[in-house]
């Protein structure tokens, strides 16, 4: 039986999950240097081992929540949170998230497609959803995920 690992993790109480063969790795946040004129859902630049890499505010790329100003408080909250670096056609970036789970194994037989009930960006943005016996596991297309093209460019 075909499985597939889903790195879990959490955005603002909801369970969400990306494919491990898109996780470079997960770190707790660091310092974010703000971009000038960045689109609103891009928190800033972080340095990783002398890598420059991108940190999307994934709460705001899915309309879980609108962006706060780029203030001290946020860049506070913000260290409570974890980075999940991502790889996508030779592309990395980090999307901050609340908190991170375990990786988790499921037959492939068991995958759905997204649940009719979500609307706008988050629902275009997953891969589908896996049944769990308290709820779903919302599973993101990472290459969704990481196309600035795709997200901007998309019209209700």
């Amino acid at each position: 039986m075909v499985e597939q690992k889903i790195c879990t993790f959490f955005l603002k109480g909801v369970y969400f999950g990306i494919d491990v063969q898109h996780v470079q790795e997960v770190i707790r946040t660091q310092a974010i240097t703000p971009v000038p004129l960045a689109p609103p859902d891009i928190c800033g630049l972080i340095n990783l081992r002398g890598q420059i890499i991108t940190v999307i505010d994934l709460q705001y790329r899915l309309e879980i929540s609108q962006p706060e100003t780029q203030s001290i408080t946020k860049l506070v909250d913000v260290a409570q949170g974890f980075n999940i670096i991502v790889c996508s056609d030779d592309e990395i970036v980090s999307l901050l998230v609340d908190d991170v789970g375990d990786v988790l194994e499921f037959p492939q037989n068991t995958f759905q497609p997204p649940p009719a009930t979500l609307k706008g960006k988050m629902r275009r943005m997953l891969a589908g959803a896996y049944p769990l016996p308290e709820g779903f596991l919302l599973v993101l297309d990472a290459q969704k995920i990481l196309n600035v093209n795709f997200t901007s460019q998309v019209i209700e």
